[in-house]
């Protein structure tokens, strides 16, 4: 009888969806409990002028850039203004990949074709792997709400925010369940996700920097949650719409996934065309052109990103200045300097190493996820060389990251220019490339990663941009010593264009990713084809 149910289709295919999720869900609920957690100890409470609190829920750049203030005067509603919006994008991000590569990206491998050729349809696999995921944000938010109860704030909005932050996640593992049943690939469905997650976010910054838009929160699940005011209001109506809007979207993948087939996708592709030969005369033509598509849509989220922290400098800075206590708040949840429109923009632009750092992160894993795939079987058994391959896709990426970071910086000096903030091109543009370092870092971590641990590309390749992020602030919210501190590359960034660039540390991080880079080139060379 036991061995009779441990063989049932539906109890294999959960334990095959946790045996692919477990380290990401153990590193996703460490950070999102241990950040709550170590805001929370580290809170100071100042005496704030209830003048001061009322000039700063008024302030539009305010809201924009970190959300409405509540609770400021609460170490909950501290730690949750300064990491709600944070916690809530890192958990999508995972959640919508997440959901992606055990559906979508499992077909594009080839590997459920076996598996679906016995009594197991595609539904039931679909639902499975979902039903496993989606345990993931729940857990997420227990442990938060746990992290930060034990800390010492109220239980009642602890458990709110935790319950947002699930509902959140839960939303996300369906978008990316939905999207994986839409569309024929992987990087497809990612690319459709992603988008849902950035209009989200920008539909809240707009909701909340201004008040005839604030309706736009309501459509926003990352507004939605802002919406719960934790430690003030506590509403729980918020919560309830993300929650039905998550059930209702993972219903739907589960009715999409029984009506296509195998490897196809709701969206038919046109059946015959014309053939589109262009950039296929080479590995390096061939890689531009795969990259080319991605990077406008990355282009065009940093672009309205960085126009939209453009149009609020004006305002942001006038307010620190004469709010100095703000200005300090502002540096403790680690945005120093946003005192002057220079100061401010290379803050904005230390966070450009984020997304810029992900995206080449992304571009070498998908390397990896063609060899998985073994589409580079009959490509390698030509005379083309690995290192030429994997040359010609980290120099790809490598340029489309450079244009990323120039759209940025382009488009934070529109939208300073258009309220007449003071920001010139050329100090825009300065403070767009003094992230390249980290970038590089992460494009190096990526090939390294490539050539020894090729299911951990993007992963470790995000690791010197989002990792080091996170350690600066958590390093800052606990007062570490400065030699921790250290230890994140942001450290080593200088206030361009507020200052000079620190040249001397960057080419330290440049010539440790080109160290990266060669070691596993060497690795990726030597190393037998994954199967």
């Amino acid at each position: 009888m036991t061995a009779t149910t441990a063989a049932r289709p539906e109890h294999v295919l959960r334990g095959l969806a946790v045996r692919q999720v477990r380290r990401g869900a153990l590193v996703v609920t460490t950070v999102c409990a241990g950040m709550s957690a170590l805001v929370v100890v580290g809170y100071r409470t100042d005496a704030l002028d209830p003048a001061a609190l009322a000039a700063l829920a008024r302030n539009p750049a305010i809201r924009t850039l970190f959300g409405e203030p509540v609770a400021l005067d609460q170490a909950g509603g501290f730690t949750v203004w300064r990491t709600g919006t944070v916690l809530a994008v890192l958990l999508g991000v995972w959640a919508m990949l997440a959901a992606t590569r055990i559906t979508r990206g499992e077909e594009d491998a080839g590997r459920w074709s076996l598996l679906l050729s016995g009594r197991t349809t595609l539904a039931e696999a679909v639902r499975q792997h979902l039903g496993v995921l989606a345990v993931v944000p729940v857990l997420v938010g227990a442990a938060t709400a746990a992290a930060m109860i034990a800390a010492g704030v109220d239980a009642p909005g602890s458990l709110l925010h935790g319950t947002g932050l699930a509902a959140v996640g839960l939303f996300f593992v369906a978008v990316g369940g939905v999207t994986a049943q839409m569309f024929a690939s992987r990087s497809a469905a990612n690319g459709a996700a992603s988008a849902v997650l950035v209009v989200g976010l920008l539909m809240r910054m707009v909701g909340d920097g201004v008040p005839t838009l604030a309706w736009l929160r309501w459509l926003s699940p990352i507004g939605l949650l802002a919406l719960t005011r934790p430690f003030d209001t506590n509403r729980g109506l918020p919560v309830l719409v993300l929650t039905c809007a998550a059930v209702l979207l993972l219903a739907l993948a589960n009715r999409l996934a029984a009506r296509r087939d195998v490897g196809a996708g709701i969206l038919a592709t046109v059946g015959s065309r014309p053939a589109r030969t262009a950039l296929l005369g080479s590995v390096l033509s061939f890689s531009v052109r795969r990259t080319m598509r991605p990077s406008v849509a990355w282009s065009a989220g940093i672009g309205a990103y960085f126009l939209l922290l453009g149009l609020i400098a004006r305002s942001m800075t006038e307010f620190l200045t004469g709010n100095p206590q703000f200005a300090a708040m502002a540096a403790q949840a680690g945005f120093p300097a946003l005192g002057t429109v220079e100061g401010y923009a290379a803050t904005m632009f230390a966070l450009l190493a984020v997304p810029v750092g992900v995206f080449v992160a992304v571009r070498l894993a998908a390397v990896a996820a063609d060899e998985n795939a073994r589409r580079l079987t009959l490509l390698l058994a030509a005379p083309v060389t690995r290192v030429r391959l994997l040359g010609a896709e980290a120099a790809v990426a490598g340029c489309a990251a450079l244009v990323l970071i120039t759209v940025a910086g382009v488009a934070m000096w529109a939208g300073t220019a258009s309220v007449h903030a003071g920001l010139t091109l050329g100090d825009a543009i300065a403070g767009a490339w003094n992230v390249v370092p980290v970038v590089l870092l992460c494009l190096g971590a990526a090939v390294l990663a490539l050539g020894w641990t090729p299911r951990a590309v993007a992963a470790i390749g995000a690791l010197p941009a989002a990792g080091g992020f996170i350690w600066q602030v958590i390093a800052d919210s606990v007062n570490a010593p400065s030699w921790i501190r250290a230890l994140s590359p942001f450290a080593h960034l200088a206030a361009v264009p507020a200052t000079e660039p620190a040249r001397l540390a960057a080419w330290v991080m440049a010539g440790t990713a080109a160290a990266g880079a060669v070691a596993g080139a060497i690795s990726y060379r030597r190393r037998d084809l994954s199967a």
